[in-house]
């Protein structure tokens, strides 16, 4: 992982503690076009992993991963990653497979970022 990469993982880890009280344990990025590609291992707090041993719990922590997650950032927009970037973030794809606890984000933004910050093409 490269500088820019590093730096983009930490920035997700800290969004994510900031706005779910607890970021991933591991973040690997991958800059792809316009994308930043998240892979996360560690999500679930240990009051989420409890509650996911119901099949309610896990459809509820699932929903609370990807729906209320992509509002969240709709509502506070990562601006520390667009200044990072120095691009304007779009949008955001959101999936979790809650067991295994891993989950993956498709950062999208408004330039080539790969272009920009990598060295070697995905």
């Amino acid at each position: 992982m490269g500088k820019y990469e590093a730096e983009f993982s930490n920035l997700v880890r800290a969004y994510r503690k900031k706005h779910m009280g607890k970021g991933p344990a591991m973040v690997e990025i991958t800059f792809c076009k316009n994308w930043a590609i998240c892979e996360m291992e560690g999500n679930l707090s240990p009051v989420e992993k409890f509650i996911v041993t119901d099949y309610d719990g896990k459809e509820m922590i699932r929903s609370a991963r990807t729906k209320m997650f992509k509002k969240t950032y709709q509502e506070y927009p990562p601006l520390e990653m667009e200044e990072l970037l120095d691009a304007r973030y779009l949008n955001l794809f959101v999936d979790i497979d809650i067991e295994q606890d891993l989950g993956m984000s498709v950062y999208v933004f408004d330039e080539d970022i790969e272009e920009k910050f990598c060295s070697k093409k995905c």
